[in-house]
């Protein structure tokens, strides 16, 4: 037989947490608490579609002509979204991470992307999930420079939530955010930070989603008194609820409702929230982008409860 499309699959429980990580990409390909699904996965059979559960390194979403500019050098990627002549979601999400740490209610995996013409910069980053029966997973991922000059770095993730509906738009939504980063039709933001109360986009108490299309990044977000920002999913009628939190790492977090998949039958399935250290196009715009020093780490932190 041949192996998995996806890798080796790291399998781990707490409590009534089930968890599936993927060897290929760190991927987080599965979720559930007492056997209802939290995350809207794949098959371990097929590649991870739709960034579905990716670790996004070292940037997030999407990177205008691939092109930017950093520390006098001139530099290019490849156009991973050529139809918008954009580069998408960084370097690692298809590659083989290695496996350095297990336990039954965790595991950690760590990668070092080789330095390319468009990223000649030595990264190692590792990433451990770990589960907790009352707090869900927990997700840190620790970023550090492995060469002698600084290098650019933005990290996000992109697990796609679900609460049991057929559709999203049956769910309600509470993402307490004050501005919105407008974007242009490629996926780039325009510079134009949109105020959100009393629009389509305030989602400051929960509401239905309905046919609202989002593919928005949302700043300005909400702490608790641990720094954390939290955003929920839930549906009255079938009485499930799930809450992503991000640590202070994170100013971003994207919504995405699916309607440009490219599957019509996963079009607004579920909700991708995606946590980011830094807006799209950082390594142009600058606009929470990290430069990490040679020896320092950078480390963010997310997570899954209900």
């Amino acid at each position: 037989m041949p192996p998995p499309a996806s890798g080796r699959q790291i399998l781990l429980a707490a409590g009534g947490w089930r968890a599936v990580v993927t060897e290929v990409g760190a991927s987080l390909r599965a979720l559930s608490l007492g056997g209802d699904d939290v995350l809207d996965g794949y098959a371990a059979s097929e590649p991870a579609l739709d960034a579905r559960g990716q670790a996004l390194i070292p940037w997030p979403n999407r990177l205008a002509d691939g092109r930017y500019n950093f520390a006098g050098r001139d530099l290019q990627l490849a156009l991973t979204e050529p139809g918008k002549r954009n580069a998408i979601h960084g370097l690692v999400r298809f590659a083989r991470w290695e496996i350095v740490a297990q336990e039954e209610d965790a595991v950690v995996l760590a990668v070092r992307p080789a330095p390319q013409p468009g990223y000649p910069f030595a990264l190692g980053v590792s990433v451990e999930y770990r589960l907790d029966r009352d707090d869900g997973v927990t997700v840190t991922t620790i970023a550090e420079n492995l060469g002698d000059e600084p290098l650019p770095y933005g990290a996000g993730f992109h697990p796609y939530i679900t609460v049991g509906t057929r559709l999203i738009d049956e769910a309600q939504l509470e993402l307490p955010a004050g501005v919105r980063l407008a974007a242009d039709d490629r996926g780039i933001p325009t510079g134009e930070r949109v105020c959100t109360s009393a629009t389509e986009y305030d989602f400051t108490t929960p509401r239905a989603i309905g046919t609202t299309r989002l593919d928005t990044t949302f700043g300005d977000l909400a702490r608790d008194e641990h720094g954390r920002s939290w955003a929920r999913v839930l549906c009255r009628r079938t009485g499930r609820t799930v809450a992503l939190w991000l640590d202070e790492t994170h100013p971003y977090l994207m919504a995405f409702t699916g309607d440009t998949l490219p599957d019509p039958a996963r079009r607004r399935r579920s909700l991708g929230l995606e946590p980011m250290t830094c807006a799209p196009n950082a390594f142009q715009s600058g606009d929470g982008l990290q430069t990490i020093e040679p020896g320092e780490v950078f480390v963010s932190v997310w997570g899954l409860a209900t």
